[in-house]
């Protein structure tokens, strides 16, 4: 989290509809933190979207889509797997973004069979707010065991290895 996954999503979306290319966007429907219709970013910037419940709606994109983007898809089942290779062997560009990981620093719904099959994989790191060093934990701050908890700032904080090691460890002391 606040690695701006989402923010470069949009920013490759965007340059792709200067280019005169037709885009499509989705999300899943349980993501409503900013907004119901947009993809929106922790830094507020936006672009309309589809919400989906299941990634085989996507499949309905338009025949004329060029490009299809997807956001939070850590939300989704496996079968966004297919999905995306469906799109891509329609010749659609596919630009995912997503947490690989979870709070528990385990690999994360699809996104590590995406990453198996994509043909390139740009991992973003966030800034470690303990220590300034490069963050890839994002360490829950509410006592909740739920895997999917939606939050920002209030719920969650970037870390690096080290000092989600060291936080996680003195949870478990309390």
């Amino acid at each position: 989290m606040f690695s701006g996954k989402t923010e470069e999503l949009i920013r490759r979306l965007k340059r792709a509809r200067f280019a005169n290319q037709k885009i499509e966007i989705f999300k899943p429907e349980v993501d409503t933190r900013y907004s119901d219709m947009d993809v929106v970013s922790h830094d507020l910037h936006s672009i309309p979207c589809t919400p989906v419940k299941e990634p085989v709606k996507m499949l309905e994109a338009a025949d004329d889509t060029q490009v299809v983007g997807i956001d939070e898809a850590q939300f989704f089942d496996e079968s966004l797997v297919n999905v995306a290779q469906e799109l891509a062997n329609r010749g659609k560009r596919v630009i995912i973004a997503g947490l690989d990981t979870d709070y528990k620093g385990k690999p994360f719904g699809p996104i590590p069979a995406l990453m198996a099959v994509a043909e390139d994989v740009q991992k973003v790191h966030a800034i470690c707010v303990k220590c300034g060093n490069l963050a890839n934990h994002s360490h829950r701050l509410t006592k909740s065991h739920k895997l999917v908890v939606l939050g920002e700032k209030d719920v969650y904080e970037p870390l690096c290895r080290q000092c989600y090691n060291e936080a996680t460890a003195a949870e478990k002391e309390k």
